[in-house]
Formats: C-alpha cells, sequence, structure tokens
C-alpha cells in the first residue's frame, strides 16, 4: 500500500505536503530562537547550549537534537525526491510545448523549483558555516554561537547568501503553505482567502524576522 501510494502523483504530493509542514514548524521555531541574538551573546549561547540538554536527564546529552536533525533530513530528502519526481512526470507528460498560452501564473509558481534549488544549496553551506565550521570565516569557534554568527554576517558574502535564501524561502512559503492545504484537502472556496492570507502572514514574517539577523549585524545593533 506504501508503494502504491508513492508511485502516485496524489501520494508524491501528500509527502510533499506534509514534509513541508514539518520543514515549516521546524521554521518558526528556528526563527524564535535566531532572534535571541538581540538579547546579548549569554543569552544566545545559553540558548544553544540548551537546544543540547532538552529532555535531560530522561534523554541523554544531544540525543534530541539528534531526532529533531534526522527528522529534518528525512523530511528535506522526502520533500526534495517528491518535488524531483513529480517536475519529471510532469515533463514526460507534455513533452512538446503548448499551443496555446497558459494562464499567467504567480511568481512565487513560477520560481518554486529555482527557489527549491537555491534553498537546498543554502542549507548545505549553512550548516558548513556554522555547524562544522568546514567554510566559516574569521576562525569557528565551537560553543560561541553568537560569535560565529556575527562573523559570517560581517561578510558581504555571508549577507548575500542568506538574504537571497530567506527571498527565495519567502516565495516558497507563500505558495507552498496553500499548496500543501489543498493537497491535503483543508483548502476549499470558502476557506481560499483566509489560506492565502496566513501564507502570506507566514512568508513575510519568517522572511523578516530571518533576515533581522543579518541586519542587526549590518547596522552595529548586533556586534
Amino acid at each position: 500500500m506504501a508503494r502504491t501510494m508513492w508511485d502516485s502523483s496524489v501520494g508524491k504530493k501528500t509527502v510533499m505536503a506534509v514534509s513541508g509542514l514539518i520543514m515549516l514548524l521546524y521554521l518558526v521555531v528556528h526563527m524564535i530562537g535566531n532572534l535571541k541574538i538581540y538579547f546579548g551573546a549569554d543569552e544566545f549561547n545559553h540558548y544553544a547550549h540548551w537546544l543540547r540538554t532538552v529532555g535531560e536527564p530522561f534523554m541523554h546529552y544531544e540525543w534530541t537534537l539528534w531526532i529533531i536533525r534526522v527528522v529534518l533530513v528525512v523530511a528535506v530528502v522526502a520533500h526534495a525526491t517528491s518535488a524531483y519526481q513529480l517536475s519529471r512526470r510532469d515533463i514526460r507528460a507534455r513533452p512538446s510545448k503548448y499551443v496555446h498560452s497558459r494562464p499567467r501564473a504567480s511568481y512565487a509558481t513560477r520560481t518554486m523549483r529555482w527557489g527549491g534549488i537555491i534553498l537546498g544549496l543554502f542549507i548545505v553551506w549553512h550548516i558548513l558555516d556554522l555547524t562544522t565550521g568546514t567554510v566559516h570565516s574569521g576562525g569557528f569557534q565551537p560553543g560561541h554561537p553568537y560569535q560565529n554568527v556575527v562573523d559570517t554576517f560581517s561578510t558581504w558574502y555571508g549577507d548575500v547568501i542568506y538574504i537571497v535564501a530567506m527571498l527565495a524561502l519567502g516565495l516558497h512559503i507563500r505558495h507552498g503553505f496553500w499548496s500543501a492545504a489543498q493537497t491535503l484537502g483543508v483548502g476549499s472556496r470558502a476557506r481560499d482567502r483566509p489560506l492565502k492570507t496566513t501564507a502570506n502572514v507566514l512568508a513575510l514574517l519568517l522572511t523578516a524576522g530571518f533576515i533581522a539577523v543579518p541586519v542587526g549585524v549590518m547596522t552595529g545593533v548586533v556586534s
């Protein structure tokens, strides 16, 4: 049954919707945590340490964090795989261009694929920058996330990469949230406007919230 569901377009769209909502929930929590940087180094570093001790003593050190990471990796892989396979299926279904022009889609709809690629590349860069420190500028300091964040956003390319990715994220959420609602059967004619409004508000708040961090560093409010 699971294989039959996965092989169908409806099944792949459902996987995309559920995995997307899991990532959206994480993004909301992650953004709130990021904004703690405005309360100073001690507050932000304490928050980062707390993430590794969640659930203690029942959970061992970092176990909860690793569970979250595994769930997120599964969600990202499932989301990307289903999106790619649906895209290939769509191309095979219409190998030649339409004779008549199609209705103009929204900018977010037309950039979903490229936005997904941008976000995928950003995730890799973000991990290598602030988790492993592989591409970090200014000397990565394990256990000092506040200073690491300031170092990253003290470079022009760190700001550009992050801001471009967050703008792509906002467009992705704006269209993706509404699409997920339709796929999961939540959408209807009566709910269409509230769902689109919710998608717009979520996209705006998350984009502004994430971009507020590099802006804080660039303006000297966070230093």
